[in-house]
């Protein structure tokens, strides 16, 4: 029976025209943003996990800058520990030349007079955005960001360093670092002793003795802080290396396969000129019923 009330192939027509024209702006979506799910709508599961990969990869971003903050603040430090040892061991060569016999002794302590301003100096400048690990401070914790972690429980920060005690520094606020503390054999300090004319070998062999207990000390410190070195740059590396594989593994659950799409939009879209041609076909059958009145 033909209706010119109810078109019934109008109707089907125009559905599938409907339904080819959401799925050619779905896919077209998908090729212009590069995205097979870009909101909620497209697989609520997906987006959600996806988003807070995303928010965690940021996390893991500002990681990575404050490891690189960390390491600058770790290679400072570590420089002027070098750079103390160098002038300490300048310091013990100069006494071992104090006990020669003959030798100008008062020449002998200008130079060594130097050599202790430039060990405070040193210490001093070993600052990054003003935190000095070498100097000027008690008992604390060195510490730098680690890594972002999320369990079941929640998210939490984590952080690598050490404890220094007063006496794991070069100078310390009360006397008791490296270079400031009063020598045990001969009861003056590395960075602040003097040598006399008439000091005998003996008086010079304790101060020789304290600048190796000295180099002992700083050279552990040496070791602390490249240990830590070590630590951040294997860090920094796997930090680098999971953000990666954040960013793939999300990839995989909301790109879009780009030659998968290239071939669907060039489906619909022959779907589409075929329905339109359908509905237009459906449409002019009603035309047909006026031949039957002539």
């Amino acid at each position: 029976m033909t209706s010119i009330l109810t078109n019934n192939s109008a109707m089907a027509a125009l559905q599938t025209l409907r339904s080819v024209n959401n799925n050619l702006s779905d896919t077209q979506s998908a090729v212009s943003s590069g995205l097979r799910v870009g909101k909620a709508a497209d697989n609520a599961a997906y987006w959600s996990i996806a988003t807070t990969m995303k928010s965690d990869n940021s996390a893991l971003s500002a990681v990575s800058d404050a490891l690189g903050m960390g390491a600058a603040k770790v290679d400072t430090a570590y420089t002027a520990v070098q750079s103390s040892i160098d002038v300490v061991s300048e310091i013990k060569a100069k006494l071992v030349a104090a006990t020669e016999d003959g030798v100008d002794k008062a020449k002998i302590n200008d130079e060594i007079k130097q050599l202790q301003q430039q060990l405070k100096s040193i210490s001093a400048s070993a600052s990054f955005n003003g935190e000095n690990w070498v100097s000027n401070a008690e008992a604390k914790t060195m510490s730098v960001v680690s890594s972002f972690i999320r369990t079941a429980g929640g998210v939490s920060v984590s952080t690598s360093g050490y404890s220094a005690q007063a006496d794991d520094l070069l100078f310390s606020d009360t006397a008791s670092g490296i270079l400031d503390r009063t020598g045990t054999a001969s009861n003056a300090a590395i960075a602040e002793f003097s040598i006399a004319t008439t000091d005998t070998k003996g008086t010079i062999d304790q101060l020789i003795t304290d600048t190796e207990s000295a180099l002992k000390s700083m050279t552990s410190l040496g070791s602390k802080l490249g240990s830590l070195q070590k630590g951040i740059d294997l860090q920094t590396d796997f930090v680098s290396k999971l953000s990666d594989s954040i960013n793939s593994g999300v990839g995989r659950l909301v790109d879009a396969n780009m030659e998968e799409e290239s071939s669907k939009l060039s489906a619909l879209q022959t779907q589409q000129q075929l329905a339109v041609q359908s509905l237009s076909i459906a449409n002019s059958s009603s035309q047909n019923i006026l031949s039957l009145f002539r």
